[in-house]
């Protein structure tokens, strides 16, 4: 985020596009819904009617994977009706020129035609957000999870940045992270090509630096993303695999596929808390204890390092990961040796930039926010005050894409997914909870009833959803939340994931005994996994009653 949650609730004009905060970010839908009591505004655009939808000012309906037709459609408006922040555009930005001309086919009527909103609502929702004093953005993976997630990242930059809402309390872009590390764990390098710190790792000034602080080599090569390691492991070019936290068998596309590629492996390795549908395929399961049990930081949504302390002892023979690690490394023949979580903290701090005035002592009785870049320095609760921290702010022209595949007369229905209120991931500690459980007990469908007609289905009916990928049974929620032609599934259940696939695992195929469909699943831009969309095709000739799938994310 580039600015902090305590200033929800200071926005005049909020716009949450592609995030069910309510449900996902409960904290941050609380601090929205009590902004909109104290009168501010909202913007929202989601396929689905979620909690805000009947709070909202404007509320856009917009199609599964249209978020840049719609994004383009408002800075369209923005630019024609000249409602641009001109002196912020010259002083702060550069590449607007390309922008305005690129935009100017995104009437309202065009974008309308892609998007699925009425044009006279793109316009309002235009207005709305470049005349308010303090306008925000959330969003969260119904924005990032398709072919073209990247680019619709940066068309709400651009939105952001030509009516100078950034900077500012109340204004900004803040994604919404899914979990409760996931910055912290981005923030350390957990990516392929980076180091800590968001370093490429071919930077040679910062590979001397950690170089002499690790002494060691580090390679230079570019590591695997997680669903190459996936096809490696698959193709037997991977041979050992250590997992994390993580529970893939749930938690990625294709169930199938990710069963077959750990059995795969010579050897597996994994780390966690419960028995996961993944840990029952490891050769080697290592116990560790969960936030309640160990002391350490985690980093939020907002960029704030808090300490976390052990509230209750471990059970068995569980460790804290960095214990865990520490052992493997001295293991593995490299010495080291941590006394405790604070002697990691301060590495952090002589290594990643932003890290660099964190310490324990500081942290003892509240979070900072990064960057703090010294012992004295309180930390930095909005980025971008005097002016992106790059310098300028880039202004990059972003056009809409279609779906990596699109609906027909033979296959015309949408499937889109998310998270619900009561579950956490893949429910590997929710599950556990009798009162969550009891709230969300299995997996389920929402169909529109327009929908339900067509099919020939009721509400409470068990459907079996089939694609090349694989085939689940599940039951049907009829509702109006749901647009006519599209249909929702939760994720958390191991159930929806099965319908998804990998491109280089055609052979897969014979697991799929209906669908004649060959389309694929995979983000051809970043080679990142996505399972957002899906177009469906519904069939009656087989029982009980029967959806096909096709196709992936758009």
């Amino acid at each position: 985020m580039t600015n902090s949650i305590h200033e929800t609730e200071n926005s005049d004009l909020i716009f949450v596009i592609g995030s069910n905060p309510r449900e996902n970010h409960p904290v941050i839908g609380a601090k929205i819904k009590k902004a909109l009591r104290n009168g501010s505004k909202l913007i929202l655009a989601d396929p689905r009617e979620i909690d805000l939808s009947e709070d909202a000012d404007v509320y856009m309906q917009v199609n599964v994977g249209a978020n840049i037709a719609l994004i383009n459609g408002m800075i369209h408006v923005i630019i024609s009706e000249n409602l641009v922040n001109s002196d912020y555009i010259k002083n702060h930005t550069e590449g607007y020129e390309e922008l305005k001309e690129m935009v100017k086919k995104y009437t309202p009527e065009m974008a309308s035609e892609i998007c699925g909103v009425a044009p006279e609502k793109i316009v309002e929702a235009a207005r709305l957000y470049a005349t308010s004093k303090a306008s925000s953005i959330y969003y969260a993976m119904g924005i990032t999870q398709f072919k073209t997630g990247t680019n619709a990242v940066i068309a709400l930059s651009n939105l952001a940045l030509i009516t100078g809402q950034i900077g500012r309390p109340g204004t900004g872009i803040n994604p919404l992270r899914g979990q409760n590390n996931v910055q912290g764990s981005c923030d350390m390098g957990a990516f392929p090509d980076t180091l800590p710190g968001y370093k490429s790792i071919k930077d040679e000034k910062f590979r001397k630096l950690y170089r002499e602080e690790w002494g060691v080599e580090l390679p230079s090569k570019v590591g695997l993303t997680i669903t190459q390691i996936m096809d490696a492991a698959h193709h037997k070019d991977l041979k050992f695999l250590f997992i994390m936290g993580e529970n893939p068998i749930v938690s990625d596309p294709d169930t199938t596929h990710i069963i077959q590629s750990l059995e795969s492996l010579d050897f597996l390795v994994v780390q966690d808390i419960f028995m996961t549908e993944t840990a029952e395929y490891a050769d080697l399961i290592l116990p560790a204890l969960s936030f309640a049990e160990k002391d350490g930081t985690f980093t939020n949504t907002e960029r704030k390092v808090q300490r976390v302390r052990a509230a209750i002892k471990g059970p068995g023979e569980a460790k804290a990961d960095w214990l865990i690690f520490m052992e493997l490394m001295n293991e593995f023949g490299y010495d080291v040796h941590y006394d405790s979580p604070s002697d990691i903290m301060d590495e952090m701090a002589r290594l990643v930039p932003q890290y660099a005035g964190i310490s324990y002592d500081r942290i003892e009785k509240g979070g900072l926010q990064w960057p703090v870049k010294d012992k004295n320095h309180p930390g930095t609760p909005i980025l971008h005050v005097d002016g992106p921290m790059r310098g300028k702010g880039l202004i990059v022209p972003v056009e809409y894409d279609l779906p990596a595949e699109i609906v027909d007369e033979k296959y015309p229905y949408v499937l889109t997914n998310g998270r619900n209120l009561y579950h956490y991931h893949t429910r590997s500690m929710t599950a556990k909870t009798e009162g969550l459980h009891e709230k969300s007990p299995e997996s389920y469908i929402e169909i529109n009833p327009l929908t339900c007609e067509e099919i020939g289905v009721k509400n409470g009916d068990m459907v079996t959803v089939t694609s090349r990928r694989g085939a689940i049974q599940t039951r049907v929620v009829k509702t109006n939340k749901i647009l006519k032609g599209t249909v929702f599934m939760s994720f958390h259940f191991a159930e929806g994931q099965t319908l998804t696939q990998f491109p280089q695992n055609t052979q897969l195929e014979l697991f799929i005994t209906v669908s004649p469909a060959t389309f694929i699943l995979l983000l051809s831009l970043s080679k990142d996994n996505t399972s957002l969309h899906c177009s469906v095709l519904h069939t009656s000739t087989h029982l009980p009653h029967e959806m096909h799938l096709f196709g992936s994310i758009s």
